[in-house]
């Protein structure tokens, strides 16, 4: 009879969003307040490689000199480059629908408050969290199943958003003709942020948050146009 070797089992990895591997989102109830981002080593040195040369243009080999280890020890806890990015992007979308809910609750009755508030916290996530929120770009980049994933989870918000809408126009207090419109244009302006914002720039993080409310006003036609501050961290 064949003698039979025996191998250590591995254990299963859960793959492509456990936020224990590294990436939490901020435990706090603030929803305006951002601490340091916390990633680990593996998470942060590709957010570095993307962020300088796109998901294509980084490599595995360069991660894991970054963090200093070998890749064996990388993949141990990163399946895959795609892994990597999966983590990080929803990890990031996750933060961002935790911080609105928290928004959307605190504000009240009213749809015009309501939309300040997750306008608000949107654009504040855009511009704390650019280097993440940046990477929205690489979407476009994950297999088949992680994108539907992903994108299943970033639409969320605009769905959110949406029924606020809707029930603006519905008891009057939003005048525009074209609601569904109007949600995508101020959503993609908020994502717009992580773009062109820079913290050395003249406008800090809560007055472009400030302007960014007025301007979603603005956009769904609302008597509150540009009367409503927004409260600095």
């Amino acid at each position: 009879m064949a003698r039979q070797t025996s191998r250590t089992k591995q254990p299963n990895r859960v793959r492509g969003e456990d936020p224990q591997r590294g990436f939490e989102p901020d435990p706090g109830a603030d929803w305006r307040h951002f601490e340091e981002l916390r990633l680990s080593p593996f998470l942060e040195a590709a957010l570095e490689e993307f962020g300088a040369h796109g998901y294509h243009g980084g490599s595995v080999r360069a991660i894991a000199n970054r963090v200093g280890v070998t890749l064996p020890t990388l993949y141990y806890h990163h399946g895959s480059k795609q892994d990597l990015l999966v983590t990080l992007l929803m990890g990031s979308m996750r933060d961002i629908l935790v911080r609105c809910h928290r928004a959307l609750a605190e504000a009240g009755d009213r749809p015009e408050d309501q939309v300040a508030q997750v306008v608000e916290c949107f654009t504040l996530y855009m511009a704390h969290r650019r280097r993440l929120a940046f990477l929205d770009g690489e979407v476009r980049n994950l297999e088949p199943e992680n994108r539907e994933r992903y994108i299943a989870l970033r639409n969320e918000l605009t769905v959110m958003l949406r029924r606020v809408v809707d029930d603006g126009v519905a008891r009057g207090v939003f005048g525009t003709p074209y609601p569904t419109e109007a949600v995508r244009a101020v959503v993609s302006m908020c994502q717009a942020v992580a773009v062109w914002f820079r913290p050395e720039g003249p406008l800090t993080e809560a007055e472009v948050a400030q302007r960014f409310v007025a301007l979603a006003l603005d956009t769904l036609a609302s008597g509150q146009r540009g009367k409503r501050s927004v409260q600095k961290p």
